[in-house]
């Protein structure tokens, strides 16, 4: 073998001994499994007037973009989508990219360099990772929601003379923790520093987000990510907050400016379904009782998401009670390393508020049995 075929079989190997082995599973448009897995907490994913929002996009604008968002590639349903995010989160404005993960590529490398001081939390996104990695700037990892240590490194910024970022998710993705918000947009006021927010898992389960409901929508230094993916059933991304971070982002934004525009019936689709959660706040209560109805039943704690985790003793327990899931009509997922931040499997179980009533109790009760069982 050449020495690229032995190394890739090398890593094979030591992926399957650790039980890190992850395999892509296709499956048809018309399974019939309880999907606990995905993302589309809301249930608007196959909600008929979103599906025909989004059809009846192609038929009008085609299949994609057909151009960057500089050249040809911006539409009039991006306007709309754009406006429309904005006034729901209470943000100035918005814009809108291909994917949640060029969203937050697309702030921190605009916004970021050399001279400038990241505080990361250290249950960040991957996305968020990757962006400092891009951007060349000075990173301060900080532990977990950890007020003082932000605290600690904006002074340090300060007295270096650098810019200074702090980087959140309002409910975080694998303990399914809010984030204190209240707190970190203090401490950036007081150092002139900015916040930037993923609300990734916010939306939707929480109304327009943590920020808006917790007050810090519009403030000049928070800034909001999101994902039209979860909540709005879609795809892509956006950035919200004022016209000037608007118009930097269009002009120095790589993710934006090199890439294709997002496609016309993902993005109408998003528009569609965020019109429905305007008119539908019930869904994102159904959601959070739901998780807390199955947390209770599990034994763990609540999350402020829709997305439980639910610790197991190694990776092979985590897959078994995955599999054992799967043959019981229930698809569920399950965090491993190097997925989570501190080491320790879980089953990743999503609260839907799409899943019909009587399927419900189904799997919450059958999920009690298959955690008993293996964890």
């Amino acid at each position: 073998m050449s020495t690229w075929e032995t190394w890739l079989a090398a890593e094979a190997r030591a992926r399957e001994d650790a039980g890190l082995t992850r395999r892509l599973r296709a499956r048809a448009a018309d399974d019939p499994t309880i999907d606990l897995a995905g993302n589309d907490y809301l249930g608007l994913a196959r909600d008929a007037g979103v599906r025909r929002a989004a059809a009846d996009a192609a038929l009008a604008w085609g299949a994609g973009a057909s151009a960057s968002r500089l050249v040809t590639g911006t539409l009039g349903v991006h306007d709309e989508l754009e406006r429309e995010l904005a006034d729901y989160l209470g943000q100035p404005a918005a814009l809108v990219l291909s994917t949640g993960y060029h969203a937050n590529l697309a702030v921190v490398t605009a916004l970021a360099d050399r001279t400038t001081r990241v505080l990361s939390d250290a249950h960040i996104h991957a996305s968020l990772v990757d962006a400092v990695r891009l951007s060349r700037a000075r990173l301060s990892v900080v532990p977990h929601s950890d007020v003082d240590a932000v605290r600690v490194g904006l002074r340090a910024a300060a007295a270096d003379g650098e810019r200074a970022i702090v980087l959140a998710e309002s409910v975080y993705s694998v303990l399914g923790d809010a984030a204190p918000l209240v707190e970190l947009a203090d401490l950036c006021a007081e150092h002139d520093a900015l916040l930037v927010v993923d609300e990734a898992h916010g939306l939707g389960v929480h109304g327009p987000g943590l920020v808006a409901t917790l007050g810090l929508a519009g403030l000049p230094h928070v800034v909001v990510t999101a994902t039209l993916s979860k909540s709005l059933g879609a795809q892509g991304g956006a950035v919200l907050g004022s016209p000037a971070l608007r118009e930097h982002l269009v002009n120095r934004a790589r993710p934006l400016i090199f890439d294709t525009g997002l496609a016309p019936a993902p993005t109408a689709g998003a528009l569609a379904a965020l019109r429905t959660l305007r008119d539908r706040p019930a869904l994102g209560a159904t959601v959070r009782s739901r998780v807390a109805e199955l947390a209770d039943v599990l034994g763990v704690a609540a999350p402020a998401g829709a997305v439980l985790s639910v610790p197991m003793s190694s990776p092979q327990a985590a897959v078994a009670a995955q599999a054992a899931a799967l043959e019981a009509g229930l698809r569920v997922g399950c965090f491993r390393p190097p997925s989570v931040p501190d080491g320790i499997s879980r089953l990743r179980i999503t609260a839907s508020a799409g899943v019909p009533d009587d399927d419900w109790a189904r799997a919450v009760a059958t999920l009690a049995a298959l955690v008993k069982e293996h964890q």
